[in-house]
């Protein structure tokens, strides 16, 4: 038995009439009724009662006539699901980020996402650099948002958006009354860093500082932008943060661009190079929504 036998069946019970069902079906009268004969000897009961005046349906026909349609419906809906799914357009989405890159704009660009894909589950998960990309590498994440991503050659990273960085210090400090400071005033401060065992990014700031002709002087390493902040305002010392940090910033910090720009806290899209549907689909969204915007400062520019 096959679908079609199905539908030329349904179409002969809904009309009473093979000449209206044959074309219905854009087929000739004699492969329809040759069809439902075949039908019906596979059953092994008259499903359609024949005579010279009229078709009726028998009481065996009657119900099959319900689970015919029942099965042609949910043959619909499973060819419309997977084509929905082939196109990307269903299934989950787990991005890992942290808390630092979704200041930056990504959960808009999360939130766009599930606008234009409704089908797709998007699940979002903070954790650090260096187990994002290995949570990558083990399929648990299906691609993420990172700055300074590492060179795993299983994994692709393309530019998302730009970003600056910027001198945090409290608003009483002398350096504060500058609207613009030269990496090279910071040289005597205090530091307050990202730990570096976990950011490459913190390794990058570093890296601007000695370029600057300064090794920084660390009094402590934190996680999280939200700490770095917090001991700023506590008075520990001065951070570099992405300019996005600024969103959450205490009223008595001051955020101060960097003259030249010597640090970026730029954000990349990493995933691997073989990859779902859903997947393809939330990376060719992502090109097109930051295109608009890219180098503006984040997805929402």
């Amino acid at each position: 038995m096959e679908l079609r036998h199905l539908r030329y069946f349904v179409a002969v019970a809904e009309t009473l009439s093979f000449t209206e069902a044959a074309r219905r079906l854009a087929i000739s009268q004699p492969p329809l009724s040759q069809q439902i004969r075949d039908l019906e000897l596979e059953i092994g009961t008259t499903l359609i009662a024949r005579s010279s005046r009229n078709v009726s349906l028998t009481p065996a026909g009657a119900a099959f006539l319900t689970r015919a349609r029942q099965i042609l419906a949910e043959a619909v809906r499973a060819r419309d699901e997977a084509r929905v799914i082939g196109a990307g357009r269903s299934g989950t989405l787990d991005i890992g980020m942290t808390g630092a890159v979704l200041l930056g704009g990504l959960g808009g660009l999360v939130a766009a996402f599930q606008i234009f894909a409704p089908g797709v589950q998007v699940r979002l998960h903070e954790m650090p650099p260096g187990e994002q990309e290995a949570a990558l590498g083990a399929g648990r994440l299906d691609l993420c948002f990172l700055r300074t991503p590492g060179a795993d050659p299983a994994l692709l990273a393309e530019p998302a958006w730009h970003e600056g960085v910027s001198a945090v210090l409290p608003r009483d400090h002398p350096l504060a009354v500058r609207r613009r400071l030269a990496l090279a005033d910071l040289r005597d401060e205090p530091f307050v860093f990202f730990r570096r065992a976990d950011s490459r990014f913190a390794d990058h700031l570093w890296t601007c500082c000695i370029e600057a002709g300064f090794a920084p002087r660390i009094v402590q390493e934190v996680v999280e932008a939200h700490a770095v902040m917090a001991l700023v305002a506590d008075g520990f010392g001065i951070a570099l943060l992405p300019d996005s940090a600024r969103r959450l910033a205490p009223s008595g910090l001051g955020f101060r661009p960097l003259a030249g720009n010597p640090a970026r806290a730029d954000v990349s899209l990493v995933y691997p190079r073989e990859h779902s549907a859903v997947v393809g689909e939330f990376i060719g969204f992502a090109r097109t929504r930051l295109g608009r915007g890219a180098g503006s400062g984040g997805p929402g520019s």
